[in-house]
């Protein structure tokens, strides 16, 4: 079955002028890496090219047709230049006001390709920057990747979603202690759904997600009348877990991260998706308890962590306020995590001399 890409213009490919009218050759910009990446899919995968841009009162005086297809034109031969051609060029004119079925994020001009069973729209994307269009690829029951036009890394996060696949996981663990679900998506924007029963331990796992741009959900259901400790530990393995699991085979991640202050305290997170868990500790901590967390489980926290995430953890704190230097380590996690997951998809292999991870 093929796969398309739906591929928005003005916000995506080019930037969106305030009038929102791309309607004269000084007004047009390219957006950073859009053209290199589409290069990329375009050579290195087999999707469908589709195109679909609304285009208010094209065609009426505000936006005259003879304004619209000079640059309309110019863009396409750009593109094509570098490698990039659409199969399908989808366009509707008219404005917010008429209600048209077949503007975005309305379906009408995608729904030949909706009701064909030659495509796999569930495995599709759109590619856009609005909110008109991920409710667009929501309505089509395909996947959004969002496109930043002042963010250049927005469109190399999507080329590698689209490349080399989703890296999002669930993992349920449930004992007679613990019932926890955890699901993440590496490739987020750092929101967060916490509930573990112990608020400082939800302030922490937060600065994971946060810092580290992934989007985590967590729910813990614990045995915190008999103590904290089920909870924390338990929660440390699902997530290490699913860390894992969404990682799949490693192929183009960067595998290293490593260090951050925080007020008066220096803390660094070393770190290796190698497949070899470790951790060695270098941190001490003076308080009983920070919040409802014991501070003795902070290393059995980060312990189990890399043994279920199968990571090697180098973690060092220096300070005098013990909750900025834990808070600092959540956070130095949190960076390292996000440098380590990161993948280049123009060097799609194992970063490892062995063949393996």
């Amino acid at each position: 079955m093929k796969k398309i890409l739906f591929i928005d213009r003005d916000g995506t490919i080019i930037r969106e002028p305030e009038d929102e009218q791309i309607d004269a050759f000084e007004k047009l910009q390219f957006v950073p890496r859009a053209i290199s990446s589409l290069a990329f899919l375009r050579q290195h995968t087999d999707y469908r090219f589709v195109m679909v841009s609304n285009q208010d009162g094209l065609g009426t005086p505000a936006f005259p047709e003879d304004t619209f297809w000079p640059v309309q034109n110019f863009i396409l031969e750009t593109l094509r230049g570098e490698g990039v051609t659409f199969d399908d060029i989808l366009i509707d004119p008219h404005f917010p006001a008429d209600n048209a079925p077949t503007r975005k994020p309305q379906t009408g001009l995608v729904e030949k390709y909706m009701n064909d069973p030659e495509y796999d729209i569930a495995g599709s994307y759109v590619i856009g920057d609005r909110d008109s269009d991920r409710q667009f690829a929501k309505n089509i029951g395909c996947g959004f990747l969002q496109i930043t036009p002042d963010d250049p890394t927005s469109w190399e996060r999507a080329t590698a979603i689209a490349y080399g696949g989703e890296r999002t996981a669930e993992v349920r663990r449930t004992t007679k202690e613990t019932d926890i679900s955890v699901s993440l998506d590496l490739d987020g924007n750092g929101h967060c759904n916490i509930d573990t029963g112990l608020g400082f331990f939800d302030h922490m796992l937060e600065q994971i997600g946060k810092h580290g741009g992934i989007d985590l959900d967590i729910h813990v259901r614990g045995d915190l009348h008999v103590d904290e400790h089920h909870t924390i530990e338990d929660t440390a393995l699902a997530l290490g877990e699913c860390i894992l699991k969404a990682l799949g085979d490693k192929r183009g991640i960067e595998r290293y991260g490593y260090c951050l202050p925080m007020d008066d305290c220096l803390c660094s997170v070393a770190l290796d998706f190698g497949g070899r868990p470790w951790l060695v500790w270098n941190a001490e901590f003076h308080r009983e308890h920070i919040g409802e967390m014991p501070t003795e489980m902070f290393l059995h926290f980060f312990k189990s962590l890399s043994d279920a995430a199968k990571m090697n953890l180098n973690i060092r704190a220096e300070g005098q306020n013990e909750h900025h230097k834990i808070e600092g380590i959540f956070k130095a996690l949190a960076r390292s995590l996000k440098m380590a997951v990161r993948r280049d998809v123009y060097h799609y292999e194992l970063p490892s001399t062995k063949g393996t991870l």
